[in-house]
């Protein structure tokens, strides 16, 4: 697919439209093949690989360039790059239906592998196989959204999951070392982050004379920020967090009976 722009004449080719329809008007940028779900995804994070021009169109494929009284009245601004932002965060890519039905199915299965990374049976602690998670997707009707990323997917799909079979997200292991004047107040705050506690000891440190709280435990891994941030905050940096593992998992594969 070849296009010419009538402002330059420059052909573009390898050229992935995504439209957006916006204050009763249509929208078009032109980007690169396979760069927009990279960019989606998180994985591309430089606009100049994935536009082939940050000029807003009203229809690609004949060149026509859309006004900027339209473009502000739409989006409240004339910055371009923030509109091209908007468009391929919320416009739809046009493909043919055989390639929209490829890239489904292949955000499916990468779906499915993100799930099966990050979840285990609570009861066993065992990872399921991903093509377990795939057919339990496709017992529960999952439906995937071409214009959201496949890691926000997962994160939905692990909260629907949790409605028919036995699965959560791993646990963390950490390992964190309290100053002991900070320590009681300090773990009350720390325990609703908490999953469980699988040691703690006091631990002195005989050349300054200080005590430390020393704890292992398990935690949900969206914690994890909030746990380091109010560590490192309220001990004013005397205060470690270690990972010590990033899924408490055991061996061997989870079996769907």
């Amino acid at each position: 697919m070849s296009i010419f722009t009538p402002t330059n004449q420059i052909r573009l080719t390898n050229v992935a439209v995504v439209r957006m329809k916006k204050g009763g008007k249509r929208f078009e940028i032109a980007c690169y093949k396979n760069k927009v779900m990279s960019w989606r995804s998180g994985a591309e994070k430089d606009l100049d690989e994935v536009l082939q021009t940050n000029t807003v169109f009203v229809n690609v494929s004949k060149g026509q360039v859309a006004k900027k009284d339209d473009l502000s009245s739409a989006f409240g601004t004339e910055d371009l790059t923030e509109i091209c932002k908007q468009i391929l965060a919320k416009g739809e890519l046009q493909v043919s239906d055989r390639e929209r039905q490829s890239q489904l199915e292949q955000m499916f299965r990468d779906i499915a592998t993100i799930v099966a990374e990050k979840c285990v049976n609570p009861e066993t602690k065992r990872p399921y196989t991903v093509s377990l998670i795939e057919r339990a997707m496709k017992d529960i009707h999952f439906s995937v959204k071409a214009n959201k990323s496949t890691k926000q997917q997962a994160l939905e799909v692990i909260k629907q999951l949790q409605q028919s079979i036995q699965i959560q997200r791993a646990h963390m292991r950490l390992r964190f070392v309290l100053p002991a004047r900070d320590g009681k107040r300090l773990k009350e705050k720390l325990r609703p982050l908490i999953k469980t506690v699988e040691n703690e000891d006091f631990d002195e440190q005989l050349e300054m004379v200080y005590l430390f709280i020393v704890q292992v435990c398990l935690i949900d891994p969206g914690c994890f920020r909030d746990i380091d941030e109010l560590i490192r905050c309220e001990t004013k940096g005397k205060g470690t967090l270690e990972v010590l593992s990033l899924k408490d998992v055991e061996e061997g594969d989870e079996k769907l009976e």
